[in-house]
């Protein structure tokens, strides 16, 4: 598994579009009782993929804090993390290709 580095970091008015935009989602990836495993890194890197922006979130089962968890994930994914909100976290990663969210 490679992880990408990160060169963009978000301002706090990216942030605020961002998390505003992610109040309305669903969790589409979910960490259980396996933690941050490949499986889990793959599911969400198709989701970053297709939607750009993607809830995770930590189940109780899950080793991991939802904090650690989701930042391992990010990591792992090479995405943004936008919030860790309980046990939901906002994750954003801008498709080069196919972009379909506009930053302001």
């Amino acid at each position: 598994m490679q992880v990408q580095v990160n060169e963009t970091t978000l301002t706090g008015k990216q942030k605020r579009f961002l998390r505003a935009m992610g109040s309305t989602l669903d969790p589409v990836v979910q960490i259980g009782k396996s933690g941050v495993i490949d499986t889990v890194t793959e599911s969400a890197e198709q989701a970053l993929a297709a939607r750009e922006i993607i809830k995770v979130r930590v189940l109780q089962n899950s080793p991991e804090e939802p904090k650690a968890a989701i930042a391992a994930l990010a990591k792992a994914t090479g995405a943004e993390l936008v919030q860790v909100i309980g046990r939901n976290g906002l994750l954003y990663k801008k498709n080069e290709e196919k972009s379909k969210i506009e930053l302001p």
